[in-house]
């Protein structure tokens, strides 16, 4: 009875400390797209305006909010500092922009900084990342290399520790630049990119912990499972491939909507609710686009070229964590569930904590 109580408590521990992160994702994703035309080196690097806000104060009347005209009046130090951590090395010299970089915003609260140098690779193109040692631990930039047709030439996933990118250069027949697209590494990065992301995406995995909190054996839980892969593999390849764009807004709180659903029919319809799996179905949907804001985070979805290996490798990461973390919790949750004593309790008391960690993201994603 006491290793039961013990169980009972771990889960509710687990569930518990996610609450420690204010933010239900990984840590910050952003991009960097090199074109090589005829005549220059086009660069355009996307990140999220909060990765740079402490390197480019843009709140300068200090009243917690910036405004449209403070956001302008910061251009030019972004872009500056942006200039200063970017090293392009054409054939072993190193490149300055030909003029200030130009900054725009979306509405994603994303900064685009593009810059031009006036040189083109013959033997061999360098670029590195030096803001990526400012930034946080963890935070990752995909960054591309394309001719002037649109196709990659190569590509790599940069971290603080692994900052840049070496491409070698060999002319083509008609005189284009030519390099050997690593499809393996580019397969891998992704492959770990999903499965950090669901691994650490406790939003998601609360939502698959409540759906799978109601079974007692191996083949309703796979029913479970299934459904959700098909759900969300579905509408993260409509946002990937730009078929269909919903916004964040939206997105997240609908996201922590199906959190607290989900530990309401908990409590209200017991351990064997109706159609679950088409519940699992219909919401599942809705979290495919918060695994597709991954990937357009760092703009993966804008080539028109090689989203197809990043999206099947990405979506496979998610697959792979996703299995992984419900091997190991559900013979738990099966023992328990088959432990009439306890069973019921187990079930109201994970629904609660459920619900509410539901509700405080969708607090925090509408209203805080």
């Amino acid at each position: 009875m006491n290793f039961v109580r013990h169980g009972m408590w771990l889960i509710a521990m687990l569930l518990m400390l996610q609450s420690a992160w204010v933010c239900a994702h990984p840590p910050g994703l952003s991009s960097v797209d090199v074109s090589l035309k005829t005549a220059q080196v086009d660069v355009k690097v996307t990140f999220a305006l909060q990765d740079i806000e402490a390197f480019a104060p843009m709140d300068s009347d200090l009243d917690a909010e910036v405004s449209d005209a403070e956001r302008e009046a910061a251009k030019p130090s972004i872009a500056k500092l942006l200039a200063e951590q970017l090293r392009i090395a054409i054939d072993g010299k190193d490149y300055a922009p030909a003029e200030p970089g130009n900054v725009s915003f979306d509405d994603q609260n994303n900064a685009h900084v593009e810059f031009h140098y006036q040189a083109v690779p013959h033997l061999q193109l360098l670029v590195q990342s030096k803001f990526l040692a400012m930034l946080p631990e963890g935070h990752q930039q995909f960054l591309t290399v394309r001719d002037a047709g649109g196709k990659t030439l190569n590509e790599k996933m940069l971290a603080k520790n692994d900052d840049q990118l070496g491409v070698q250069i060999s002319a083509s027949g008609d005189g284009e630049p030519r390099a050997e697209n690593s499809t393996f590494n580019t397969f891998v990065d992704f492959l770990k990119l999903g499965i950090e992301h669901i691994v650490t995406g406790y939003d998601h995995l609360l939502f698959l912990f409540g759906l799978l909190l109601v079974t007692h054996s191996f083949w309703p839980a796979i029913k479970i499972i299934t459904f959700f892969t098909i759900a969300h593999s579905i509408t993260l390849a409509c946002a990937g491939l730009n078929v269909i764009d919903l916004p964040s807004s939206f997105v997240e709180p609908f996201i922590a909507a199906t959190i607290v659903y989900v530990g309401v029919e908990n409590l209200i319809r017991g351990d064997h609710p109706k159609g679950r799996h088409w519940l699992t179905f219909g919401f599942g949907l809705i979290h495919g686009f918060g695994f597709a804001s991954v990937l357009q985070e760092m703009e993966i979805s804008s080539g028109t070229t090689g989203i197809l290996l990043p999206l099947l490798s990405f979506n496979l990461g998610i697959e792979t964590g996703q299995i992984s973390v419900a091997a190991v919790v559900l013979p738990l949750i099966w023992w328990l569930n088959n432990k009439p004593e306890i069973a019921e309790k187990f079930l109201k008391g994970c629904s609660v904590v459920v619900s509410l960690m539901g509700a405080y993201w969708l607090l925090e994603r509408t209203v805080l």
